[in-house]
């Protein structure tokens, strides 16, 4: 299989890509599948201008030339597209978002409404065969509500990908935390052999994944810096 991993964190000791790390050795652990990691901050990507012109030409690249239709090339050719990325302002940061943002050249101005009653562009190919995975991680000390409007965007854009959202994510680059960081690692190489073998996740392995790693109060106090 063809993997795209669209890293959107924009530091390069990412607290977030050492999960996305340990899940592709896990994935990829007899090293038979393609893996393709953008580094997206690198990457010299514009803000989609709204012209609409790719929804004229129909030719599945953006007008912008920079280096987004490379990556669009990338995007529908993937069978596997791996968002990884820490929570900003409860989103995405916003290098990646304009990625997102500049992927409407895969669909057409055409719309159609799903049996539920959703409306949607038609794709410009069959893009059901892609399977999307979201991992992202937060320095809160949990998650509930915080990635809330999150789901709700990867849901609407993705369809149905799998999500894991994980809290305390700082603890994973402080060496003194690596006795509670370093079992969290390990499961998600073990969520990349599952997911290599079902190309979906348990609502169990998901829940481990997302289950803070230490107490709130524990987590709140060290952040503070409180004795």
């Amino acid at each position: 299989m063809k993997v795209l991993v669209l890293n959107g964190s924009p530091k390069q000791k990412s607290d977030t890509f050492r999960m996305t790390d340990a899940f592709l050795k896990g994935f990829n652990r007899e090293g038979k599948h393609e893996v393709t990691i953008i580094n997206v901050i690198e990457k010299q990507i514009a803000p989609c201008k709204g012209c609409f012109g790719c929804w004229q030409q129909l030719e599945g690249h953006c007008m912008i030339q920079d280096d987004q239709n490379g990556i669009l090339d990338l995007y529908r050719d993937a069978d596997v597209i791996l968002w990884s990325f820490p929570l900003y302002c409860y989103g995405m940061p916003s290098h990646l978002k304009a990625l997102l943002d500049r992927t409407i050249p895969l669909v057409q101005m055409k719309m159609v409404q799903e049996p539920d009653g959703t409306v949607r562009h038609v794709p410009l190919a069959d893009f059901s065969r892609i399977h999307t995975l979201v991992i992202s991680g937060c320095g809160f000390p949990d998650w509930e509500g915080n990635f809330d409007a999150l789901k709700i965007q990867c849901r609407n854009c993705f369809g149905d990908p799998t999500i894991v959202c994980v809290p305390e994510t700082p603890m994973l680059n402080v060496p003194h935390a690596a006795v509670v960081a370093d079992p969290l690692l390990e499961r998600f190489v073990k969520a990349g052999e599952e997911y290599e073998a079902s190309l979906t996740l348990s609502q169990e392995t998901v829940a481990e994944l997302e289950h803070p790693m230490i107490p709130a109060e524990e987590y709140i106090r060290n952040v503070n810096g409180d004795r």
